[in-house]
């Protein structure tokens, strides 16, 4: 599990082999069965949380009862309620399985020291949040200006991984659409191609 980690840290910086024996020492491996919750609305996000192998889902639900995705990520991505995790307050988002999953995961109090005591994980985590920031702008910005049929298109295009491994009811939610519009859209999608 730890390689993967070691994968993506090292597409962004560069590591010593003490700075990887370091970096073990602070993660936690957890393993989670589909459908099993890692956070729920409400509690207190202790961990953040790097994707070893897997998918998972952050997302919340209305007072309807229905569900709004916020993200998935799979292997090599971080997931967290990071509000929580940064201020102690209760999460606002769940985070669940969509597949069986190996995780690693990284306490407030040890990302804090691993920070300190590996300099260049700064730096990574910088880089990390900057291109999330980057990306949560990009899809407000889809979601206000684009069809539901551009927003589709625009997600299976940039993030075909998504499309093939994510059910189609949790896509339709990401996208802030019915799985009915979905279906169409896909259908007319594939009749204009023919």
């Amino acid at each position: 599990m730890i390689e993967v980690l070691f994968s993506h840290i090292e597409a962004k910086v560069s590591l010593t082999d003490n700075d990887r024996e370091m970096i073990t020492s602070f993660f936690v491996p957890k393993k989670l069965r589909k459908r099993q919750y890692l956070l729920q609305e409400g509690d207190v996000c202790k961990n953040l949380t790097f994707i070893a192998k897997g998918l998972i889902r952050t997302y919340n639900v209305d007072e309807k009862g229905d569900e709004h995705m916020s993200v998935f990520g799979w292997e090599g991505w971080w997931l967290s309620d990071f509000n929580s995790f940064l201020t102690g307050e209760p999460a606002v988002f769940n985070i669940d399985a969509i597949e069986d999953s190996e995780l690693l995961l990284i306490s407030r109090a040890d990302y804090e020291a691993l920070t300190l005591a590996v300099p260049v994980m700064d730096r990574y985590f910088r880089i990390l949040y900057q291109n999330s920031i980057v990306t949560k702008e990009r899809r407000l910005m889809s979601s206000i200006t684009h069809t539901a049929e551009e927003k589709y298109v625009k997600l299976a295009e940039s993030n075909p991984e998504m499309i093939q491994r994510v059910p189609q009811n949790l896509i339709a939610s990401y996208l802030g659409i019915a799985p009915e519009t979905l279906s169409r859209i896909k259908k007319n999608l594939v009749q204009r191609k023919l």
